[in-house]
């Protein structure tokens, strides 16, 4: 029988973000259905105005998810049964903007949005514009880690590493990413204007891993 040897090596690296993807959701609810869809429509709107007049193109406002339900409010009538009474239509619609990680333009964008009278929520996140790059840095560290352990893991055994019989390896997408601020609305004092606000932030690095197993025989 074939001796062999498998060994899993890991590569890591401490990535420097250098996008903030932005999403933001707006949502309401309206009796009619025919007023929900012109609600949303305004709503939409009037976002991807106000982000237009701080530099962003309409066609770079994308849209994560839109959706659209009915709303009903469950209660006990007086023989003690549950009933259920509708309440009306709602929608919530999920967009995302993507822009360089600066602190200055992070504070003028929350700032516009904070204008916004259809009152969107938000979630942050730092990411990088071009993972590729850091997969393939990671491919090569994994790829010397696993050889530094079969090197050791041979010498130790008092065996010869022989050919490689397999490498294996996921070609998923890396999704570097980190998400220091919680969902929240943020406020703004209506007496200032966007460029007192600079978000003073320092963001660390964002550790990523990957993994890469091979199968030695050994003499």
């Amino acid at each position: 029988m074939e001796r062999t040897i498998r060994v899993t090596g890991k590569g890591k690296l401490a990535v420097k973000p250098d996008l903030i993807e932005l999403t933001l959701s707006i949502k309401d609810i309206k009796k009619e259905y025919d007023e929900l869809l012109k609600r949303s429509s305004s709503a939409t709107n009037e976002v991807k105005e106000l982000l237009e007049k701080i530099g962003f193109e309409r066609k770079n406002i994308k849209t994560k998810s839109f959706d659209i339900n009915i709303e009903y409010d469950s209660y006990r009538d007086k023989n003690d049964k549950w009933v259920e009474e509708f309440k009306g239509y709602s929608f919530i619609h999920k967009m995302k903007i993507e822009f360089e990680a600066n602190n200055k333009m992070l504070g003028r964008v929350l700032y516009t949005l904070s204008k916004s009278t259809s009152y969107p929520s938000f979630s942050i996140s730092y990411t990088v514009s071009n993972p590729e790059k850091y997969k393939n840095k990671l491919l090569e560290n994994a790829i010397n880690n696993f050889k530094e352990k079969a090197i050791v893991l041979a010498n130790a055994s008092g065996v010869k590493l022989g050919n490689i019989l397999s490498i294996d390896y996921s070609w998923s997408e890396l999704r570097i990413s980190s998400s220091p601020f919680e969902n929240k609305k943020w406020f703004f004092e209506e007496d200032n204007d966007e460029s007192d606000y600079v978000i003073d932030v320092e963001i660390d690095d964002i550790d990523v891993t990957d993994t890469v197993t091979v199968i030695w025989n050994i003499e």
